[in-house]
């Protein structure tokens, strides 16, 4: 008995290889409507820390009007020589301006590593 091997047969299709990655930079570079999501999401995280810092100098250096017209007498303290509400300007409002500032870059940059970490090669 002699035995019949099977005939061959060539199998052709499509490869079947992995699925093609796509990088978040791919996609905000295509700006496909992921990429469009993650640019108004680090968009959206700049603009609250904006709004953030904008509303703590309206508190903070928006009462100083408030508290000088609340009690007319503070307007007329002297300290050293030197009217109250310019002592408090220059002692007080620009220190924590400068701070204001030094916070929002701070997170800001932030942001942007924590957006680049998310965005960048893995």
């Amino acid at each position: 008995m002699t035995e019949q091997r099977p005939e061959r047969v060539r199998v052709t299709g499509p490869r079947a290889g992995r699925p093609r990655q796509t990088t978040v930079a791919a996609e905000i570079d295509r700006q496909s409507e992921i990429g469009e999501l993650y640019m108004h999401s680090l968009m959206r995280s700049q603009f609250r820390l904006a709004l953030l810092v904008v509303s703590l100098l309206a508190v903070t250096v928006g009462a100083l009007p408030l508290l000088f017209r609340k009690w007319p007498a503070l307007r007329h303290v002297d300290l050293f020589g030197v009217p109250l509400p310019w002592l408090v300007l220059g002692f007080l409002v620009y220190p924590l301006l400068v701070a204001l500032a030094w916070f929002y870059v701070r997170r800001a940059e932030r942001n942007e590593r924590d957006f680049n970490d998310l965005v960048g090669p893995r």
